[in-house]
């Protein structure tokens, strides 16, 4: 049988999700990481070979509370959720932390709870509390002093010198770039690994931050979506080019769920209406993959090592072939 999706092996196994994470984030490569919302998700970014992948803050909003990202979603509903999609992966998740749910005080509480529910590393962000979704218009943003505070807080409070602070500034809308750039020093200053500038409005604004950080830059980009995005759609090789280090794709996950979803209960709704039953192999995975990707050859794996003789045949008969 197959070991399960979330065992990890050999040399992997010795280093911290933070450490892979923090190597990756070093070694120059660029990374890209799906953002996602959920097991699910995150096991198939996982499963299509990516080597990180990080949690959108708007999808886990939208996914657990039905509501749109206006700051309702609380810290402990979202480090017991990021914790689980955390332990279903072996590679290494970035978590979004919003504002940090406080000021620094409490940012520095807010980083040990994510580092201990498994993230590799945290986004913290300059925005007002309530926050809302970065491309979305009526945001505001704290004292840019008050942030360097909170990026500080956080690099004293992780245990793993490998867990990685990742800077968030949505200053743009209101600051314009000069601003968001000097935001960008002072932040970069206070100790934060990597900038995250959001809702970026041109490859300048890219080059002129990326030139002002001094440390590795990620973007937020919204593949696959057809109306206008706030950011451009920059193809990867030119990011690379401005000197981007990750970008990261939020929306694209949870977007193509929805339009799977919405295709799905269209035909279950002329199925209710006809009671004409729909074949559609086309639209669906198989049980045996969803099976497989939630790692049930492992679980069978567990039970022929631990559970007694009697106990499986009750359960799959005296072949247990299956």
């Amino acid at each position: 049988m197959k070991k399960a999706a979330n065992t990890m092996t050999g040399a992997t196994a010795t280093k911290s999700k933070a450490r892979i994470y923090r190597d990756l984030l070093e070694s120059g490569e660029f990374i890209v990481s799906p953002g996602v919302y959920d097991g699910y998700s995150a096991r198939l970014a996982q499963e299509a070979g990516f080597k990180t992948a990080a949690t959108s803050g708007a999808a886990i909003a939208n996914a657990l509370l039905g509501m749109e990202d206006v700051g309702v979603l609380g810290l402990n509903e979202n480090v017991a959720h990021c914790r689980n999609i955390a332990r279903a992966v072996d590679i290494p998740l970035t978590c979004d932390a919003d504002t940090g749910y406080g000021n620094p005080v409490n940012v520095y509480f807010t980083t040990q709870l994510f580092e201990e529910a498994g993230a590799a590393g945290i986004n913290i962000e300059d925005q007002v509390s309530p926050k809302r979704c970065g491309h979305m218009p009526g945001k505001e943003v704290v004292p840019a002093e008050e942030m360097a505070k909170k990026i500080e807080a956080a690099c004293l409070a992780r245990r793993d010198d490998a867990f990685v602070v990742v800077a968030r500034t949505d200053s743009l809308a209101m600051e314009g770039i000069e601003g968001a750039v000097a935001r960008v020093r002072l932040y970069a200053e206070a100790g934060a690994d990597m900038i995250f500038p959001d809702a970026v409005r041109s490859e300048d604004d890219i080059a002129r931050i990326v030139e002002a950080a001094g440390v590795p830059v990620t973007i937020n980009m919204g593949f696959g979506i057809r109306e206008r995005p706030t950011s451009p759609l920059i193809p990867i090789p030119r990011l690379k080019a401005l000197g981007v280090r990750r970008i990261s794709l939020p929306r694209m996950l949870p977007a193509a769920a929805i339009k799977g979803m919405k295709e799905a209960l269209r035909i279950m709704r002329e199925v209710a209406d006809t009671g004409v039953p729909a074949n559609r192999p086309d639209l669906l995975v198989s049980i045996d993959e969803i099976w497989g990707l939630m790692g049930f050859d492992g679980i069978r794996e567990l039970e022929e090592k631990l559970l007694v003789t009697s106990a499986l045949e009750a359960k799959y008969g005296a072949s247990r072939g299956d």
